[in-house]
């Protein structure tokens, strides 16, 4: 386990948070996006308070790279809590199309309302808001049918607010990604160095490699060990550290002196599970640990 909090708080999302709390009066619902991998440790514990109960949608979004029974669970949950999810996949298109109809029906008695003061024209804003890199700016695309927001595969790209026009019968107040000024625990700061939430650096290269090989072999052991060739009954008894080695020594990855070359191991661990090559895999559910079970 690292051996130091993981703490991520630059100016400007200082500034987003001013920006959110400024703008709400502006805007009808929120829309809150999150990785659907990781749904508790992407969704940011602030922003509730700061949107003081305005309606919310929200969108679990690269549900093409998650478990989708853990996704479905998350959806559910979210239902028996009285809130609305829908899951969705910028690349993909998944659910991209039950996004306004979804807005109107949480708004169904503020159109109500408008019609009965003749508002007939009168569009609905919505406010996206999200931590950096969770697919925000694609989403943005996507909505309005061409390219409207700067999108970049790191953290952190759009910093000023956008207002665009969707197809999906409402406005949209884009909003920079944001993060809080402490992670509560250990395994949110994980998960989101995990999936490229925040910067890799972070977290050491190795040890974030190491943390994740291990939650794989625990959570999806089948998927993990034929990826890489591993022999579940031998690695169940290794820590991080010699798992690590021993999937860097599969994949022929030595340097001199016969030794493993653990950074490129790590990092192969990393993109490979980012880039879905060992599967879909959600790192959460909904269940009383926060931790999916495969």
């Amino acid at each position: 386990m690292p051996s130091k909090q993981i703490q991520w708080f630059p100016g400007h999302m200082a500034k987003t948070r001013r920006l959110i709390s400024e703008n709400l009066k502006n805007v009808d619902i929120i829309i809150e996006i999150l990785d659907a991998r990781i749904p508790r440790s992407s969704k940011n514990p602030e922003i509730s308070t700061w949107t003081k109960g305005k309606p919310t949608l929200t969108l679990l979004n690269k549900a093409s790279l998650a478990d989708p029974a853990i996704t479905a669970k998350w959806v559910w949950w979210y239902k028996k809590s009285g809130a609305d999810a829908l899951p969705i996949d910028c690349i993909t298109g998944e659910g991209l199309s039950k996004i306004g109809p979804q807005v109107r029906e949480i708004l169904a008695d503020k159109i109500s309302r408008f019609q009965e003061k003749g508002m007939t024209g009168r569009k609905l804003r919505a406010m996206i808001v999200g931590i950096p890199n969770v697919g925000k700016s694609s989403l943005v695309n996507k909505l309005c049918g061409q390219k409207k927001a700067r999108v970049e595969d790191r953290p952190g790209v759009t910093l000023n607010k956008q207002w665009v026009t969707t197809t999906a019968g409402f406005d949209l107040l884009d909003m920079p990604g944001v993060l809080w000024p402490k992670f509560e625990d250990q395994l949110t700061g994980e998960n989101l160095a995990a999936t490229g939430a925040i910067k890799d650096a972070i977290l050491d290269t190795d040890e974030l490699g190491m943390i994740l090989s291990a939650r794989l072999l625990s959570l999806y052991p089948e998927k993990f060990c034929t990826r890489y060739k591993l022999d579940y009954e031998r690695v169940c008894q290794l820590d991080s550290y010699d798992l690590l080695e021993e999937i860097g020594r599969k994949r022929g990855f030595l340097i001199s002196g016969g030794e493993i070359n653990l950074e490129r191991t790590a990092l192969t661990v990393l993109d490979e599970f980012r880039g879905v090559k060992i599967g879909r895999i959600s790192l959460e559910s909904p269940a009383e640990n926060s931790v999916a079970h495969a």
